[in-house]
């Protein structure tokens, strides 16, 4: 198996020449905390002085000697009843703690809060305060005390709107990212399960979090997971997308090899192969790695219904996915170069109908596609309301009117509508974009060379999916290299109590999962 490159010596290049000079402050040390409270307040008050919903609280609090401190959160991001009740209200309490040690001890000694860590520099501070979190400065002490009062602003937890399904869980991500983790511990509770969590960004330092389980998961791809994240320099990751395109192993293909979800369902499942999975604060969307060609065309519900019924479906979606790539280019390349190909009377029924039309097949094909990529594209943008029926009406009226006007033939439109609703059957959206992109210089090769040009087209592409790898594992795998015990899932899907090996390059440890039946 040949080695991963990490980043093209271009693509480093270009990363280090745009993010290097504004991420250097980063690079410094960062200011120590000092003891003097007065003066590491100034401090954080100068950084914060443009900005009205950073609150800056001072209390003495009583003891044997009174204790200065300064309390700091920002409104908005912190949940205030909480600050009240468990930080406050303690604070203020008359009650003395003799046997502290120190001062940060006997501040401790009163909270109520259940998370508290301390930092000792004033950028780790202003982390804490802009996640969420409270900063409490004591006079006297070089360190602050950073106690837990986010306030989760979230919707609810909804159906997935991108992945439909008929049986299977309901939930989805959520923007929140503990809410998702919290998703997957629900499903998976084993102590096995690791959640590693990082910052990436130089200013927007978004959460992520890397999930696998231990023992499952192959080291060098967890390995490789954890290099390809932290060579990431960037001042901003807004959303999972960008993650994605940093990491990937490809630039240039229209094959992802990052695969995204919004289940937890099938990001659980994932795992329990022995892959490894990255939320992003922000974001509901999942990615999952390492991402296999055969995964694209399966959904999460083919493991919640019967082995045979999916194995049908599973035929289908791959039968829609070569109409999606060649439905336009087979009828370009018959019908202008292999008309023996055809029986007479539909070969003159074809005819019939192209007469009058002033354009050859191809450009046919092209007008029609390109006019539905815009219907599409404008039915999604626009509300929801709408857009539905804008895509629906301007389809007939369009198709209807090109017949009408001899532009297009009947049969042209036909072909054309098949192959688009072929491309909605593909479960993964971004592999039907993929697709889309290839339709188009397929349709060119059958206009030069007829079925020699589409299968020269077929051939390219299969040496380059073959080429392709995710995370050092075959993107075909398992079809090249053909592993026979990884067929049971793959177009055909065998009975549960048959699937007892992990997929094989996936899984080099813990290969054998416990049957649950005595078959």
């Amino acid at each position: 198996m040949r080695s991963v490159r990490l980043f093209s010596k271009k693509k480093r290049a270009n990363t280090e020449k745009t993010v290097r000079d504004p991420a250097e402050h980063t690079n410094r040390p960062s200011p120590a905390l000092t003891g003097d409270l007065k003066a590491d307040a100034a401090e954080i008050r100068e950084t914060f002085h443009h900005d009205n919903d950073v609150i800056f609280r001072e209390i003495t609090i009583a003891d044997v000697t009174p204790i200065p401190v300064v309390l700091m959160y920002i409104e908005g991001l912190t949940n205030t009843e909480l600050i009240e009740e468990s930080i406050i209200t303690p604070l203020l309490d008359q009650k003395e703690n003799n046997e502290a040690r120190n001062l940060l001890d006997k501040v401790k000694g009163r909270l109520a809060s259940s998370n508290m860590t301390t930092v000792r520099d004033f950028d780790s501070g202003y982390r804490a305060l802009l996640a969420g979190n409270t900063l409490l400065l004591i006079e006297g002490v070089a360190e602050g005390l950073v106690l837990h009062s986010k306030s989760y602003q979230e919707r609810g937890i909804t159906e997935s709107q991108t992945e439909v399904l008929v049986r299977g869980p309901r939930d989805a991500f959520t923007e929140v990212l503990r809410t998702n983790t919290a998703l997957i511990r629900q499903r998976l509770r084993t102590t096995d399960l690791r959640i590693v969590s990082l910052a990436i960004g130089t200013r927007s330092n978004t959460d992520i979090a890397v999930i696998y389980i231990e023992h499952l998961a192959e080291k060098r791809i967890v390995k490789e997971v954890f290099e390809r994240l932290k060579k990431i320099k960037v001042d901003s990751i807004l959303e999972s997308g960008y993650v994605e395109e940093l990491i990937q192993d490809e630039t240039f293909t229209p094959f992802p090899t990052v695969s995204s979800t919004e289940r937890p369902d099938a990001v659980a499942g994932k795992l329990l192969e022995g892959r490894v999975a990255i939320l992003v604060n922000g974001t509901p969307f999942a990615l999952v790695v390492p991402s296999l060609f055969t995964e694209f065309y399966q959904v999460p519900e083919d493991y919640y219904q019967r082995s045979d019924y999916i194995t049908l479906l599973r035929i289908l979606r791959l039968m829609t996915l070569m109409i999606s790539l060649l439905g336009p280019s087979l009828y370009i390349a018959i019908t202008t170069f292999h008309h023996e190909m055809l029986p007479p009377t539909l070969l003159i029924s074809l005819y019939a109908q192209r007469e009058g039309v002033p354009f050859p097949a191809f450009v046919e094909a092209l007008i029609m596609e390109v006019a539905f990529e815009i219907i599409r594209e404008a039915g999604l943008r626009m509300p929801r309301a709408i857009g539905q029926a804008v895509s629906i009406v301007g389809t007939l009226v369009v198709g209807l009117a090109a017949v009408e006007a001899g532009l297009v033939s009947a049969s042209m439109v036909i072909i054309v509508a098949i192959t688009a609703i072929s491309s909605f059957v593909i479960p993964a959206f971004n592999m039907g974009v993929a697709f889309r992109i290839l339709r188009f210089p397929m349709m060119g090769l059958a206009a030069s060379f007829g079925l020699f040009g589409v299968s020269i087209g077929c051939i390219v592409l299969s040496l380059h999916l073959c080429s392709l790898r995710s995370f050092g594992v075959p993107y075909m795998s398992p079809m090249a290299p053909f592993n026979m015990n990884d067929q049971k899932d793959n177009l055909v899907r065998v009975p549960m109590w048959e699937m007892i090996r992990r997929p094989k390059l996936l899984n080099h440890t813990d290969k054998i999962r416990e049957s649950g039946s005595d078959r």
